[in-house]
């Protein structure tokens, strides 16, 4: 997979793809995972469009830091790289963790140059003790995977295969295949993933979310295992929100034509 390499903070390195040309899709991966995940929709959109997608420093083929692991500086690096790239009028697109970027984006630098945005599969609270919201999950749970997962390789690596197979995959993976996801993650070292699960985990989105949803062309797609209660959040949230459901975690991989068919008529009509 070609790309080239951005320097954000001086050492600090983020690996870009940018392929195609046209209008600009910019992709931004989930927790600890990389632009591979996403060759599908490279493959597919970068016939129509200019696709851009990123490595967050600490992910892949970046560089591997113990500084600014937390949304608030991916923010701040996704800006230098549009900036540098001269990208304006872009859809933005994220995943997981990645929505995470898409908002302290807005939060940062505002909607000004942002064309429509597309959120696949992350509530903008993680956390909460109102039982309406659409949360990652009960406190005891998320505590326990920063506490005792998250402290070594293997335990890194035992949760991310739980949750590939589990969240992410709804159909049996072949071993090639989950090894190969398996390894995209893990490119993130543990104690690394620790500081970005606590930084997910303790963010709150929702008055960005709100601004895009009411300001912006705004589509969220939902897995299927929490969707009556994601669309039930979206609708309080913002009257406008539009949500779409399909499969599960990683819908856009293993179900790559329904979800790409998704992308390109919301991309078309707005």
């Amino acid at each position: 997979m070609k790309g080239k390499y951005i320097e954000v903070n001086p050492g600090i390195e983020l690996f870009v793809q940018d392929v195609g040309e046209g209008d600009p899709i910019v992709f931004i991966p989930g927790f600890t995972f990389t632009t591979e995940v996403f060759e599908k929709q490279v493959a597919y959109f970068s016939k129509t469009n200019r696709v851009i997608v990123i490595d967050p420093r600490s992910h892949g083929r970046s560089t591997i830091t113990v500084h600014g692991n937390d949304y608030v500086t991916h923010g701040s690096d996704l800006a230098t790289v549009l900036e540098q790239l001269q990208i304006t009028n872009f859809v933005l697109a994220g995943w997981s963790f990645g929505c995470l970027t898409a908002w302290e984006y807005v939060k940062q630098y505002g909607i000004r140059d942002v064309k429509s945005l597309i959120l696949v599969d992350m509530p903008p609270k993680s956390l909460s003790t109102n039982s309406v919201d659409w949360v990652e999950g009960k406190l005891d749970d998320i505590a326990g995977i920063y506490n005792t997962s998250l402290r070594t390789p293997h335990g890194q690596r035992e949760f991310i295969t739980s949750y590939i197979t589990q969240v992410m995959v709804q159909r049996e993976l072949t071993d090639q295949e989950l090894i190969w996801l398996v390894e995209q993650s893990m490119k993130t070292p543990y104690y690394v993933a620790g500081n970005l699960f606590a930084s997910g985990m303790f963010a709150d989105y929702l008055s960005e979310a709100k601004t895009a949803y009411d300001s912006l062309p705004t589509m969220t797609i939902v897995a299927e295992h929490w969707a009556d209660t994601a669309k039930k959040f979206l609708t309080i949230l913002s009257p406008n929100s539009y949500v779409e459901v399909l499969g599960g975690h990683m819908m856009f991989w293993e179900h790559d034509e329904e979800f790409n068919a998704l992308l390109q008529k919301f991309i078309l009509e707005n």
